[in-house]
């Protein structure tokens, strides 16, 4: 019988950095910006951070991030099971609510690209925040946190991206 998998078998809370890191999917959607309304409430926008690269759906100042946008979240084990606006298809969180991870996720398909190929990233879906008017303007969904199958920025065709 082969060895499951990290993320089968070790709790969110005792994963090495190195783990924890390669559970991100690359999707970008933790770098495309939410709205919280006054009920408490989300809405998601198409508008992403300044430094998120289109291409690779990463970020382009990963190291210096939380200096560069001091309100950027770092996702912790505590934040995967607490943050209804992390996308339902997020590893982090699907992992905290004890699923497994989809088939494209390049941990899974064991293709960094899988999760473009599967239409679950925020590539060629976003504009940059230097470019977008108001972020109330670029609203596209509320973000309904029980509804698993939500994923507003799937449904969108990506643009090619250059």
């Amino acid at each position: 019988m082969a060895d499951k998998p990290f993320w089968q078998v070790t709790a969110l809370d005792d994963m090495t950095e190195e783990q924890w890191e390669s559970l991100c999917d690359g999707c970008g959607k933790c770098c495309v910006y939410k709205l919280e309304g006054d009920e408490g409430e989300f809405y998601q926008t198409d508008v992403s951070c300044q430094y998120f690269d289109q291409q690779s759906c990463r970020c382009s100042q990963y190291t210096n991030r939380f200096t560069l946008v001091p309100d950027c979240i770092q996702v912790t084990p505590d934040a995967a099971r607490s943050f209804d606006w992390l996308p339902n298809t997020c590893a982090y969180k699907l992992l905290a609510k004890g699923q497994d991870l989809p088939q494209w996720h390049p941990l899974v398909s064991g293709n960094s690209e899988s999760v473009h190929l599967a239409n679950r990233s925020a590539r060629g879906k976003v504009i940059s925040e230097k470019k977008a008017s108001e972020l109330e303007e670029h609203i596209i969904a509320i973000l309904i946190p029980e509804d698993d199958e939500a994923d507003p920025l799937s449904e969108i065709e990506p643009e090619p991206v250059n």
